[in-house]
């Protein structure tokens, strides 16, 4: 008999996409509901958060807007919340390439009026760490990508289906008009060690997702 065939990692990346919405789902709600009222007024609504067609240079192409149907709930959960007024959340799949089986990037956020940033992303952390039964192989802490006028926070999580152990990293940022979670699964990361993820890129790669996503209101 010959040797056992091995894992697709094509089937886990698809096998784990649905994980890596809940995750930024449950990440971004912790961006408007954080429980702790902050001092001073909201400030004035000058960005909004887009969905473009391509982002990272054409690398990911948009494949699904879930905006509406995944996006209510998110907007249900931060309505009315201490730190947040005029919200609307965007979701988003981008494929590789335009092809689910090569890797994709998860996007769950809001845009509107927020204070209490910082707090506003330790939660969306503390979130995504709750949500679909994962587990935090690396602890978040913040980094400050060239470029970025806002700290990008990012952190290890795995999941483990069909008695395999994913790996997935998750970063957030969040201002006082946008806050987003993205998540990245590809080929080259999906079971790699979690401390040899370079967490460091992770954040460049999600102050570039922000920088192709915030744009100007008007």
């Amino acid at each position: 008999m010959g040797p056992p065939p091995k894992k697709s990692r094509t089937g886990l990346i698809l096998g784990i996409v649905g994980g890596a919405l809940v995750l930024v789902i449950a990440a971004v709600v912790g961006l408007g509901v954080i429980g702790q009222k902050a001092v001073g007024g909201f400030p004035k609504a000058e960005y909004r958060l887009t969905l473009p067609k391509t982002l990272l240079s054409n690398k990911y192409q948009l494949t699904k807007d879930l905006s509406d149907s995944k996006g209510a709930a998110i907007e249900k959960e931060a309505d009315g919340a201490w730190d947040a007024k005029d919200t609307k959340a965007v979701v988003a799949q981008y494929s590789l390439g335009g092809d689910d089986t090569k890797g994709v990037l998860v996007v769950s956020g809001m845009y509107g009026r927020f204070k209490n940033t910082g707090l506003a992303r330790r939660s969306m952390m503390e979130g995504a760490s709750e949500g679909a039964g994962a587990v935090i192989a690396v602890k978040a802490r913040d980094f400050h990508p060239a470029g970025s006028d806002v700290p990008i926070a990012c952190e290890v999580l795995t999941q483990t289906q069909a008695g395999t152990r994913t790996t997935m990293p998750v970063c957030a940022w969040t201002d006082g008009n946008t806050g987003a979670s993205v998540a990245e699964v590809t080929e080259a990361t999906v079971l790699k060690d979690p401390a040899t993820i370079d967490l460091a890129a992770a954040a460049e790669t999600a102050a570039k997702v922000r920088a192709d996503m915030r744009k100007p209101i008007g």
